[in-house]
């Protein structure tokens, strides 16, 4: 069994690093993985409830990036998505100057598990400010994080040739 395959290793690097690892050893650029972990990380935060996987699928599709990684990086933030999707909230609610709304996450959480519809008819203009306060902070998110992990993939991606041509 090889180290990457290894069963001992931490849940993290099983399901988040080795998914990635994977994809270099399969000849995918660095670049291209940067770009999809940084758009993975900005829509798995996109502030509307049960949506992230289907935000992560179709801007994999248009922009052509890795599916698998983008949703092992959407999935990997569903703790942050749900902490984030109030503030998101009420940072476009102040940007639009209308009154927050009243709640907590677990009171959201409730109503929307109770009535996702009467949820959605209550709650659409506070969602539609979220993703005004979402857009604005995934912009600088996505070069952020691609200029983050570019290094890193880059210098996997070496070390990950130079043991092909090794071995070769």
């Amino acid at each position: 069994m090889t180290k990457s395959r290894d069963s001992r290793d931490p849940w993290w690097k099983r399901w988040f690093i080795n998914p990635i690892l994977k994809q270099l050893t399969q000849g995918i650029s660095a670049e291209k993985l940067a770009w999809t972990i940084a758009i993975g990380c900005a829509a798995g935060i996109f502030p509307v409830m049960g949506t992230t996987s289907f935000v992560c699928f179709f801007a994999a599709v248009y922009l052509r990036l890795n599916q698998p990684v983008i949703q092992v990086v959407c999935h990997t933030l569903w703790a942050a998505h749900l902490a984030l999707i109030l503030p998101f909230i009420k940072m476009g609610q102040w940007i639009q100057g209308d009154q927050p709304i009243k709640g907590s996450i677990s009171t959201l959480l409730k109503e929307f598990f109770t009535d996702p519809w009467q949820f959605a008819q209550d709650y659409w203009l506070a969602a539609l400010h979220g993703i005004l306060a979402w857009f604005l902070v995934s912009i600088p998110l996505v070069f952020l994080v691609r200029a983050i992990t570019l290094p890193f993939l880059r210098a996997t991606a070496a070390r990950i040739e130079r043991k092909k041509t090794a071995v070769a």
